[in-house]
């Protein structure tokens, strides 16, 4: 064991401290990272504010943080190119590889899966909101050319990489997001990466309608102001090719829906709980329903697109703040009305 380090602990709802953990020294095929950001997810904000979300609920003290980047500050043996002093962004995805979806080559779905900062399995996934942390060498992608506050947005990136290849071919397509926070807006980014021709965007908010359009998204609509601002695509049974729902609300939901056109395409990103969906629209118009659940495999194609240049997303990276202000960070990032993106400097 090497020196103790600060991590950020959630106990309970509301209840966030910082804790020392001891660190190890890395063995075969791992290093030793020093880290130096970390994005504040959803997730981590549903673990703060209300305990967990849905059925998943803390059962004991977690380290909270799964988006994060690091300088590799020592190798154990076999740990390929990679170098002290090196920036990676480190991918929280941690499959078996051995299990029946890893052989099928759906690692995100593996029945072992050991994903930071999680409070699905029991004991809980211990998260990467550390000062230092050991991680095995295959979670490393290098991050050469990028800052560490870029390189930690490698894993919501990842997340929309992966909810836009469920969709299918975009090129030419006209698609609707519901939900510009940051995982809408980098839908946003990721859809036209992939040729969309025209993106719609809805929020309840002005700012993060702002932060889709400068993500590209053509067609910014407040549903608060307007309930109604989505009807004219609803014209002849749907104007609207793939619909990514990002907010998890039934009533984003539906509406998309009611878009979409005959054999259109929903993926549903946002987690808010089950919920109502209308079956008959959906059986009716012949439309394809998608689930989209983390990534594997785009993480690191999401570090090289930043890497270069194709997408970025430096201006969703709206604050930041020392570790050891943890508690105001997480009181900002749970304002939609200020806060994008708020990261964790180290």
């Amino acid at each position: 064991m090497l020196h103790s380090c600060s991590s950020i602990v959630i106990h309970a709802a509301g209840d966030l401290r910082i804790e020392p953990q001891e660190v190890a020294t890395p063995g075969a095929g791992e290093v030793l990272i020093q880290m130096q950001a970390g994005g504040i997810c959803g997730s981590d904000l549903h673990y703060y504010h209300n305990g967990g979300f849905g059925p998943i609920k803390l059962r004991e003290p977690m380290v909270l943080g799964h988006e994060v980047s690091g300088i590799i500050g020592a190798l154990g043996t076999d740990t390929g190119d990679l170098q002290e002093g090196q920036l990676v962004a480190i991918s929280p995805s941690r499959p078996c590889h051995s299990c029946a979806f890893c052989t099928k080559g759906q690692h995100n779905h593996c029945l072992n899966m050991r994903f930071y900062g999680s409070a699905m399995p029991f004991p809980h996934i211990q998260g990467a909101f550390q000062e230092h942390l050991v991680v095995s060498a295959a979670q490393c992608a290098p991050a050469d050319g990028l800052s560490a506050a870029q390189a930690a947005m490698a894993e919501p990136l990842a997340v929309c990489l992966h909810a836009v290849a469920q969709a299918g071919d975009l090129t030419g397509k006209t698609v609707l997001i519901t939900g510009c926070g940051p995982i809408g807006a980098l839908c946003i980014l990721a859809a036209r990466h992939a040729g969309a021709a025209r993106v719609i965007a809805t929020d309840l908010s002005d700012y993060t309608l702002t932060m889709a359009q400068l993500c590209g998204a053509d067609t910014p609509l407040n549903t608060a102001i307007n309930p109604q601002a989505l009807e004219e695509f609803q014209a002849d049974k749907g104007q609207v090719d793939v619909h990514l729902e990002c907010s998890g609300a039934p009533a984003a939901l539906a509406a998309g829906v009611a878009c979409l056109r005959p054999r259109g395409i929903l993926v549903q990103l946002g987690l808010g709980g089950d919920m109502t969906v209308p079956m008959q629209a959906l059986t009716a118009k012949e439309i394809t329903l998608r689930g989209s659940f983390r990534f594997h495999e785009e993480f690191f194609t999401a570090v090289k697109l930043m890497q270069s240049g194709a997408i970025t997303v430096d201006h969703l990276i709206t604050h930041s703040f020392p570790a050891s202000e943890a508690v105001q960070a997480f009181t900002t990032a749970s304002d939609r009305s200020q806060a994008m993106k708020v990261q964790l400097q180290f």
